[in-house]
């Protein structure tokens, strides 16, 4: 239950009589209306209020619960004086009204918030002498009737004030104003207020809306009613917070989770390790050797040779038997894109064209890839012609994301994505490092910053890596894949 379930539920409460003990010496609403009814008699011949018509009566159909025999269900129109206000075009409102030094404030409907406030201080002021305009008084109600917010914009005046025609003005002929206020917060207003919506716009006319019913108790109880609310409201705000933090804690824990369990497989805790391995080491020499016999074949080109790693750059201990690397050292090949823009060809035509959106961790996503014919294939796959193994690395935008080419496809890229391909390493392995967040540190702290963050390959190229033997690192990588989808399913 979020905070505003739970402020539906006290509101609930309150106008079926349930919030509050109920007292006979407070008598009854049927007293109450009354009453209500000899004042309203009063304001109609002093000329303050208009006559209205005689409202049908509540059938029992309408009737949604049962109430306590104290109280009385009634018409809106019985209890209230409701009407609307009246707009102001714009260029009379900024050329006129906004120059107005002394005056009723005008309340527009961007005025009334949906978090129950008003603003008072928008600049627009009608002057006291004009009586072309309608006023809402200290203690009524506006609420928005019309368009998107209609029933759900509701605010209660600290002023008298003129207010815009999408505004109704509710002023409670005798009674508690708040319980009023209070009621129409309800689930039980709103989904009456929406059962009376038409229109393409949406809203409830005037006459449509004075004509839904109140749940009406008594009035000492209606302020008792009121009090419990106001008492209640502060609790509800802490639930709120508490509630957004839980809420907060669940969306990050899986995500939380995974970057512990990448973390600690990295680190060497995930898997045991075996004498029988080997260590990197021998694991690094065995790839440097093969490196030289391509380049002598003349395969892959000879990279420059980078620093070596310090003993400042290694960010924690790993195992005895494990080696700290960059990712050049044991890449045969590490490249981005098409640098100049490719000429794309229909959807489903020609070959896949890659870019930084489609390398998502762990997936490469054709949903809303590009296509270009095999000309323009051949001519940019002699810079990057990702395989099956192959390593894919966003670099422009989200930078970092990454994913291994575990299919037949035909792929070529574009600048945004860059392709790792490894030798001797299992590149699941290297995937799964990449996505950890000690390696995401580094690619943040080697990511340009311009109009769009940008990941180039000298930054790619000196990433630092912990490796393992080639067995432990399949090893890990069976243990992630084991481990990893059991974390969505904590996703709340």
């Amino acid at each position: 239950m979020n905070a505003q379930d739970l402020k539906n539920s006290i509101l609930q409460l309150a106008i079926q009589g349930k919030l509050v003990e109920q007292r006979e010496e407070e008598g009854t609403a049927k007293e109450l209306l009354e009453k209500i009814e000899v004042e309203k008699k009063r304001l109609i011949k002093e000329g303050k209020i208009k006559k209205e018509k005689k409202q049908l009566k509540i059938s029992e159909d309408e009737v949604l619960f049962d109430i306590l025999e104290s109280w009385e269900w009634t018409r809106m129109s019985n209890i209230a004086d409701m009407y609307t206000g009246n707009s102001i075009p714009k260029t009379i409102k900024e050329n006129k009204y906004s120059k107005v030094e002394n005056g009723y404030d005008y309340i527009g409907t961007k005025d009334v918030g949906f978090d129950y406030t008003i603003n008072y201080d928008n600049g627009i002021k009608i002057p006291f002498e004009e009586d072309k305009f309608r006023n809402s008084f200290k203690d009524s109600i506006l609420m928005c009737i019309e368009g998107g917010s209609a029933g759900r914009k509701i605010g209660i005046l600290d002023k008298t004030v003129c207010f815009g025609n999408k505004l109704c003005s509710f002023n409670l002929i005798y009674g508690e104003p708040r319980f009023l206020y209070y009621y129409l917060q309800s689930p039980l207003f709103f989904q009456a207020f929406r059962d009376e919506m038409t229109g393409i716009i949406g809203g409830v006319s005037i006459t449509k809306l004075k004509g839904i019913i109140v749940p009406l108790p008594p009035l000492e109880e209606q302020k008792r009613i009121v009090a419990k609310i106001e008492e209640l409201m502060p609790y509800v705000d802490k639930y709120d917070v508490a509630y957004s933090e839980v809420e907060e804690l669940n969306k990050k824990f899986p995500e939380d989770m995974q970057k512990s369990i990448l973390q600690y497989a990295i680190q060497g805790n995930l898997v045991e390790q075996r004498e029988e391995d080997g260590t990197a080491e021998d694991l690094y020499k065995q790839i440097q050797e093969e490196k030289k016999k391509l380049i002598k074949e003349g395969k892959i080109k000879k990279t420059k040779t980078l620093p070596e790693i310090t003993e400042d750059e290694i960010p924690f201990d790993i195992p005895e038997n494990w080696k700290w690397v960059r990712l050049n050292d044991i890449s045969t090949k590490i490249t981005d894109g098409e640098h100049k823009t490719p000429k794309r060809v229909e959807k489903y035509v020609g070959y896949y064209l890659l870019s930084a959106r489609n390398v998502l961790n762990g997936e490469i996503t054709l949903e809303d890839v590009d296509y270009v014919d095999e000309a323009e294939f051949v001519k940019i796959s002699k810079r990057c012609n990702p395989q099956n193994g192959d390593i894919l690395i966003s670099c422009s935008g989200s930078v970092g994301r990454c994913s291994v080419v575990r299919d037949e496809n035909n792929y070529v890229m574009v600048r945004s994505a860059a392709m790792v391909s490894t030798t001797g390493c299992c590149p699941e392995y290297i995937m799964y490092a990449i996505q950890s967040g000690t390696v995401q540190k580094q690619i943040k702290n080697l990511t340009k910053q311009t109009a769009q963050a940008n990941l180039f390959l000298g930054a790619i190229n000196q990433l630092l890596i912990p490796m393992p033997p080639l067995e432990e690192q399949i090893r890990i990588v069976d243990k992630l894949k084991e481990v990893l989808p059991k974390t969505k399913k904590l996703e709340v």
